[in-house]
């Protein structure tokens, strides 16, 4: 799967922090291209401290997967609800995309609620992995359930930042492990979202689909994830199948129907070859949607649907759902 290039910046505050056990800050700036700041170890250990009012950190989180990047927009006004952003398949390991393909710090600097942007897991699908993929030498097992689910929001409950008042949206993958995580973990999560998501990945010719975009973006062995197509940790990932844990949930899913808008001008023969390619992926991501909302309308399950007449698989599209999302969002974790 891939992603039209950076095409927005953000100007980011620079500041220095340290708690609980092993964690590092870093100002922006200072060596967040490639690996070399993953291979940082950080090792001041200080008081827990409250989150600020407002401004935006880079933290280094302990788990087991190794330190783990964070970047954070405090909530405005010191509150305690917090939105997880989650990326997409081709995740970096520098930064998360939502900070520099959208304009995601700009539309909630000013509400009490506070971004956490992940940075890593390259076709993870934010998953619990049973093993490291053997196909590209992976170092470590993916744990990022775990990661985000227990370690980081016990890291950041030293900020004062909230276990049980919290979003999670995402895009593509993002979506469908955002759905998966707050289905499995009702007591961190309020609020769901699904960006383009693939959100029936028991259809026909959905998981042979995955195993070659892992394969495609890092070499990524689906096995190692979920195990063969039998092993029933498909069907636990799988929102179609579990819908009925979403009863209740507030949720917020879109996908566009893969005609050009507003956002595609392809120029270079490249360009043309991205946007055919966007075009595909939100098809399948459309169609994927549709079923999904099918079934919970026969579950009775209520959500927020959005389908945009046009748009593909790519970046301002997603922040553009985003700002849809945000009402909702603030109204659900009362972080206006």
């Amino acid at each position: 799967m891939r992603f039209a290039r950076p095409r927005l910046s953000q100007r980011l505050k620079q500041r220095a922090m340290a708690i609980g056990a092993v964690a590092l800050v870093l100002p922006v700036g200072a060596g967040i291209a490639g690996g070399a700041v993953a291979a940082a170890a950080p090792t001041h250990a200080g008081p827990a401290k409250t989150a600020p009012a407002g401004g935006y950190e880079e933290l280094w989180v302990p788990s087991s997967m190794g330190p783990i990047k964070v970047q954070v927009q405090w909530a405005a006004r010191g509150g305690s609800a917090a939105l997880y952003l989650l990326d997409g398949l081709r995740a970096r390991n520098d930064r998360n995309a939502w900070s520099f393909e959208t304009n995601a710090f700009d539309q909630y600097r000013n509400d009490n609620v506070t971004l956490v942007m992940p940075v890593g897991g390259e076709s993870s699908f934010y998953s619990d992995w049973y093993s490291a993929s053997n196909f590209n030498g992976q170092p470590v097992t993916y744990k990022w359930e775990t990661f985000l689910t227990k370690e980081l929001p016990d890291f950041l409950a030293n900020y004062g930042v909230s276990r049980t008042n919290n979003a999670v949206l995402g895009l593509s993958m993002g979506g469908s492990a955002a759905l998966t995580l707050a289905a499995y973990h009702r007591d961190q999560f309020k609020f769901a979202g699904s960006l383009s998501g693939y959100l029936n990945i028991s259809a026909p010719g959905m998981r042979e689909a995955i195993r070659v975009a892992m394969i495609d973006a890092g070499r990524y062995n689906v096995d190692a994830m979920w195990g063969p197509p039998w092993n029933p940790a498909w069907l636990r990932n799988d929102p179609f199948v579990f819908a009925p844990r979403l009863n209740g949930l507030s949720m917020f899913i879109s996908a566009a129907s893969g005609l050009p808008g507003e956002f595609d001008h392809p120029r270079a023969p490249i360009d043309y070859y991205n946007t055919a390619n966007g075009m595909g992926l939100e098809a399948l991501a459309l169609a994927n949607t549709r079923a999904f909302q099918v079934r919970l309308a026969t579950l009775g399950v209520p959500a927020t649907f959005d389908f945009p007449a046009n748009g593909t698989h790519s970046w301002p599209y997603w922040g553009a759902e985003l700002w849809k999302a945000r009402g909702q969002i603030l109204d659900t974790l009362g972080a206006w």
